[in-house]
């Protein structure tokens, strides 16, 4: 009855006295009602002030503790074409095992001889740089041999100008005796002229002197001659030094030159050693790259690259490998709001996908089936998900983790805080306030130490 109207039945009709009036208004249901609300009032008045441990929730996955225990794809360096397989999906294999053989598909490379021809183009070109050394050498030599023979020319010119200067004294010497002698046949001559006009002397020493004095002028211009000629001699002399000194500067510059010309056929040589040198070590690692090996001991989980005659291009990813020995972590989100509540070495409780697990996030004493954790990394960039990546290990004071565990499964974490009043904790949710922020008890005493 919706009572629409205002004549109410239970004032006009008295119910109590029907049997259901009776069993329904009796004062006893009353009192135990009463009763069990005021228990329940008082157990929850209680249950209030219980504590409550405030905790970070997150979702991840399983994953490896060091980046290269975790799931890889080995890729080739080089492009190429499947030849052939060596393994099977699933299949074991150790480091260095033959995974597949590929083959080269630039026409660069098709040779197969590429490598020994290379080796033969860097011992043509080694004999080309010995020859250059042994020309360098033998200019040296030429060089050596000019100098020593200019000096000796040299020598020899300045030695035959010394005596051109020294002929040159001597003739000025007997040139000022000529006069001088010129100088007595002259007084000779007047004197026997002046007697004979006197009647003194006869005409023949008149003629005699004047002979005498003619030889004398004769032998005064021939050593005026000669002085001449010694003064040419010297002249001579100073341009044979300077012809010499000319004549071997050209011929020792030019050996020099091709000295020069030389030495930079060797370097130039040298240089092209050096590159056929890094081509053949470039071709022989990658004749060694045809074969495609395991870089650790581990399980092949899928083949990317499949058949054979199939190309592909450098840096393509061919199989993927799973390592044999790894240390299980898991890696799980939080949001940024509750990042700064999570510390390196905090313990977390971590609920794995497939293992049944009861817990209780405010009381995790009382829950079963979790497994501990420990913080070991803390992202500091955001990720693409909005959140921020943190890495868990297994606590060594808990019991370990399942054996049967895989890497990728999910998992549900609970990093575990502060214990606060439940009543606070429903103000706290009520209200929608972040955890309390706190700082582990290390870092405190860090802080009070610094």
């Amino acid at each position: 009855m919706l009572n629409i109207s205002h004549n109410k039945l239970n004032q006009k009709v008295d119910i109590s006295e029907y049997k259901a009036g009776l069993k329904v208004f009796h004062r006893k249901h009353y009192k135990h009602f009463n009763r069990f609300l005021a228990v329940f009032f008082i157990i929850a008045f209680f249950i209030m002030f219980l504590p409550w441990t405030q905790n970070v929730k997150g979702r991840g996955f399983l994953t490896t503790l060091t980046p290269d225990q975790r799931p890889q794809t080995i890729q080739s360096p080089i492009p190429g074409r499947i030849e052939k397989w060596f393994v099977r999906e699933g299949d074991f294999v150790k480091r260095g095992d033959t995974i597949l053989h590929i083959s080269e598909i630039k026409n660069e490379y098709f040779d197969p001889n590429l490598v020994e021809r290379t080796g033969q183009q860097i011992r043509a070109k080694e004999m080309s740089v010995t020859s250059y050394q042994e020309k360098v050498k033998a200019l040296e030599t030429q060089i050596g041999a000019l100098t020593t023979e200019r000096s000796l020319k040299l020598e020899q010119a300045q030695n035959k100008l010394l005596q051109s200067k020294l002929k040159v004294q001597s003739d000025s010497i007997d040139l000022e005796a000529a006069k001088t002698n010129i100088l007595i046949a002259q007084r000779q001559f007047d004197r026997t002229t002046q007697l004979e006009s006197e009647g003194l002397k006869a005409i023949t020493d008149v003629e005699e002197k004047r002979l005498k004095l003619q030889e004398t002028q004769a032998k005064l211009i021939s050593q005026e001659n000669k002085l001449l000629a010694s003064k040419n001699e010297v002249l001579n002399a100073q341009v044979e030094i300077t012809r010499v000194q000319a004549e071997y500067t050209d011929k020792i510059s030019k050996a020099r030159s091709d000295k020069y010309t030389a030495q930079s056929s060797q370097f130039d040589s040298e240089a092209q050693v050096t590159k056929l040198e890094n081509e053949y070590t470039n071709y022989s690692i990658r004749n060694n790259l045809y074969y495609i090996t395991a870089p650790q001991s581990g399980f092949i989980n899928r083949a990317i690259q499949g058949g054979i005659g199939e190309t592909f291009k450098e840096g393509d990813r061919l199989v993927g490998i799973m390592p044999a020995r790894y240390d299980m972590a898991v890696e799980t989100f939080v949001e940024p709001i509750d990042l700064p509540l999570v510390h390196i070495g905090e313990k977390v409780r971590i609920e794995f996908d497939g293992w049944p697990a009861i817990f209780f996030s405010g009381w995790p004493n009382l829950s079963f089936g979790t497994y501990g954790g420990e913080v070991v990394a803390i992202e500091t960039f955001i990720s693409e998900n909005g959140k921020y990546r943190i890495l868990l290990a297994p606590d060594g004071e808990d019991q370990e983790w399942p054996q049967d565990l895989r890497v990728g499964s999910g998992a549900n974490t609970i990093a575990l805080l502060e214990d606060v009043p439940i009543w606070f904790e429903l103000w706290r949710q009520l209200n929608g306030f972040p955890p309390n922020y706190y700082q582990p008890e290390n870092g405190k005493s860090d802080v009070a130490k610094k």
